[in-house]
């Protein structure tokens, strides 16, 4: 009896460790899926941020892409923008510099023509006084300034006398530049003297003697011995007024 007793006590025994062990099993088990749901949990979790993440990393990449295009595009247009009105300023500047251009070329010529006048001005008191005194003019029939002339048998060709005066007998033709000398001014004279086409345009003279003068406020000698040789009278200021200095080298006037 006791032996069985015995038996049945360790029997409930291993019955109740084994209960006990199923239990902790269960409890086990239960702990693993437990952990393992909460890892795939966590796992998804973690797999679902970092998806929202990276979507937030290409949206941001994508908006700062766009951002930067737009910046480039705005860049760009800001720089055609200022490119065309630097090419606007640039054609209103040259337009601005042509339009100074004329007027600058406008009043040198305004100038250089008064500076003419000026010339003009104070070569023509003086003609009367040299036909008197060294031309014999006792009284002048005509005397003439700037004077404009068509020629009787070409009229297609006109030209401007500075400056003539005439008396019975002789016509003095005068010619005044001012401002800087040219060569050409001297030769182109003395061609037309030479030419005779004076009494062309002055039939009215012909016969009579020709004088030719041509007068600046200043002459270098080179352009006096010029004149000299060409027969021409170089007029001059002197000391106090205008003075023919190559009198005595041209000699008597030439007849017409």
């Amino acid at each position: 009896m006791t032996d069985t007793v015995e038996r049945v006590n360790l029997l409930e025994k291993a019955l109740t460790k084994l209960a006990y062990a199923q239990f902790n099993l269960h409890i086990e088990i239960d702990r693993l899926i437990l952990e393992g749901q909460a890892s795939r949990e966590r796992s998804e979790r973690e797999m679902t941020e970092f998806k929202a993440e990276m979507q937030a990393s290409r949206e941001r990449s994508e908006r700062e892409m766009t951002e930067f295009k737009a910046e480039m595009q705005a860049s760009r247009d800001r720089s055609e923008r200022e490119m065309a009105e630097f090419k606007a300023e640039m054609a209103d500047f040259k337009d601005e510099m042509r339009a100074d251009r004329r007027e600058m070329n406008k009043r040198w010529g305004e100038i250089a023509n008064r500076l003419g006048t000026i010339v003009e001005d104070i070569v023509l008191p003086n003609i009367p006084r040299i036909a008197r005194e060294h031309f014999g003019a006792d009284e002048l029939e005509f005397i003439g300034a700037r004077i404009r002339k068509r020629h009787p048998a070409m009229p297609d060709r006109i030209r401007e006398f500075d400056v003539a005066a005439a008396w019975p007998g002789a016509v003095l033709f005068n010619e005044t530049k001012g401002g800087a000398m040219r060569p050409e001014y001297l030769t182109h004279f003395a061609a037309f003297v030479k030419s005779s086409d004076f009494f062309g345009f002055f039939p009215e003279y012909a016969g009579w003697r020709l004088i030719p003068v041509f007068s600046a406020l200043a002459l270098a000698e080179s352009d006096v011995r010029y004149l000299t040789r060409e027969g021409v009278y170089a007029l001059t200021m002197g000391d106090e007024t205008m003075e023919i200095v190559n009198l005595a080298e041209v000699g008597q006037p030439r007849q017409g």
